[in-house]
């Protein structure tokens, strides 16, 4: 008898998936395959009929054009030093609060942590008056430090982490404390090690939540010089006209970072994303 083995055809369920799945992802990309190919035409071919799919011929200028309206590289530098800045100041308060909900026990612990839950409920908008009323009293408005300050504290941030530290074996904190080790040295060379994947999750998503953001950058800065990418390209809209071709540039510079840094950083999604799989 022969060995050899027929290779079975795909079911015809799992065809349909990948089928339906390939058209979903083709017309989600469809709004940044427009935005590219609108970038890259001139000012007449974006309102020319027939429409043109394909530019003809392609040109550079309108990203030229964007660096000539508006201080656009200094909007870039602005917002990735925002973003990079947010997610430590971010992370490190996040990673000690979960630590101590986690691992330390004390009287109020539970009713605490319920109470920093509690503030996932509430509306980012109904804190903006309040934040800014706080912010100009302490004389913070138009400042990065007044930018960044209401990142120190983020409840999903603390959620995250500790329910990551509780399913990291106690033995691994037991084993460190007999060898000597204090709290600290236990936090930095224990806990912090085994919550990299979580780590870099919560990092690229804090990365992302700063790049984007727009209304707080707009409500605290005022000076052009300090204002982010976001802000910064609704300069580039006109009061009585919009160069579209110009827009969609900026917009294209404003996805690649954010493009690239989930390239870099996609392989740790899946174990942060699932809090953590250590088993006792």
């Amino acid at each position: 008898m022969m060995g050899n083995s027929v290779r079975p055809y795909p079911r015809p369920g799992l065809l349909f998936t990948y089928l339906a799945a390939t058209l979903v992802g083709v017309f989600l990309m469809m709004p940044f395959a427009w935005m590219l190919v609108t970038s890259l035409k001139t000012g007449g071919a974006i309102t020319a009929v027939p429409i043109q799919w394909i530019p003809s011929p392609p040109t550079l200028e309108p990203y030229r054009q964007v660096f000539r309206i508006f201080p656009f590289g200094r909007a870039i530098g602005n917002s990735l030093f925002v973003a990079v800045a947010t997610v430590v100041i971010t992370i490190v308060p996040a990673l000690m609060a979960a630590f101590v909900f986690a691992w330390m026990p004390f009287r109020g612990r539970t009713v605490l942590f319920f109470v920093v839950l509690g503030t996932l409920m509430m509306p980012r908008q109904v804190t903006i008056i309040p934040l800014f009323i706080v912010m100009r009293r302490l004389g913070l408005i138009n400042t990065f430090t007044g930018l960044l300050a209401p990142s120190i504290f983020h409840a999903f941030a603390i959620f995250m982490f500790r329910q990551h530290m509780l399913r990291i074996p106690r033995d691994y904190l037991d084993a460190a404390s007999i060898d000597g080790a204090r709290t600290g040295r236990i936090f930095t060379s224990v806990i912090v090690p085994l919550c990299r994947s979580v780590i870099v999750t919560l990092a690229v998503l804090m990365f992302m939540e700063a790049w984007n953001d727009y209304f707080w950058p707009l409500v605290v800065l005022t000076d052009e010089v300090k204002m982010t990418l976001n802000v910064a390209l609704t300069r580039i809209q006109g009061q009585y006209a919009t160069r579209y071709n110009v827009l969609m540039a900026g917009s294209m510079l404003s996805v690649l970072p954010v493009l690239a840094v989930y390239g870099a950083a996609q392989r740790f999604f899946r174990a942060g994303l699932q809090v953590g799989g250590l088993k006792g």
